[in-house]
């Protein structure tokens, strides 16, 4: 009994390795997404996400992120103007799309963010790490966030492909918040079209289109190979096609 129990205690005391499923789900088969399921994102994810995220290590406990999670019409509707092409229209269908910022002014949290003494003085002084620490611990903190959706069941797609002086202009007019990169969060689809936001479904098309009563009512497809990036366009006229 008592050699059983000591063997009881020991691996009490170690971490249990994660299963084969749960490895697959945040890194072996976790995939950047472009396209999501058209599915909000409800505030208790989003509050779910930030609390398994906060729990990620930085140099002094400084947590030098800052989440901005832009969801509404009004919000996308000033992020679309700083993304680049290739990212506006996957952006503004995503469910989610997270800034991830760098507060430049963090150390002034350091107290009760880093009680085993006061680091504070350590950037007042030397201002010239503050920069290398929010950039560092900052992406850091970005790439929990990734872990943590992914832990969640949520897909990611990250990317840098906007206008930072835009976002701030935009989002964080202080100054104080910088924009470090972008994640797109959501339930990641297969599909390989996007949708395009805005964009009506087809059972919206006007009556005289869809019974083919009139000329001037085009139907256009894309048909994209699998192993290549080569794309045939088909245009249909509806009443003569």
């Amino acid at each position: 009994m008592g050699a059983h129990s000591d063997t009881a205690v020991q691996t009490a005391d170690r971490h249990v390795a994660l299963d084969d499923h749960a490895l697959d789900q945040l890194f072996r088969t976790a995939r950047t997404y472009n396209v999501f399921r058209d599915e909000a994102i409800s505030d208790e994810t989003i509050h779910k996400l930030y609390d398994l995220l906060k729990w990620g290590p930085t140099a002094f406990n400084a947590q030098p992120a800052r989440y901005v999670f832009v969801r509404s019409p009004e919000a996308k509707g000033k992020l679309g103007p700083t993304l680049s092409s290739g990212n506006r229209d996957k952006t503004l269908a995503a469910p989610l799309t997270v800034i991830v910022a760098v507060d430049t002014h963090f150390h002034e949290h350091l107290p009760s963010q880093f009680p085993s003494y006061d680091a504070r003085p350590l950037f007042e002084s030397t201002p010239a790490l503050i920069e290398p620490t929010i950039q560092r611990n900052g992406s850091l903190q970005g790439a929990y966030l990734i872990l943590a959706a992914r832990a969640l069941g949520l897909d990611a797609g990250p990317m840098s492909g906007f206008n930072a002086d835009l976002v701030n202009q935009a989002f964080f007019a202080d100054g104080r918040w910088k924009a470090n990169f972008l994640i797109n969060l959501g339930y990641g689809t297969n599909e390989k079209r996007g949708r395009l936001p805005g964009k009506r479904h087809i059972s919206e098309r006007p009556l005289p289109a869809e019974q083919r009563r009139e000329l001037g009512h085009w139907e256009m497809d894309t048909v994209i190979g699998s192993a290549s990036n080569d794309c045939i366009l088909t245009l249909v006229e509806r009443l003569t096609g």
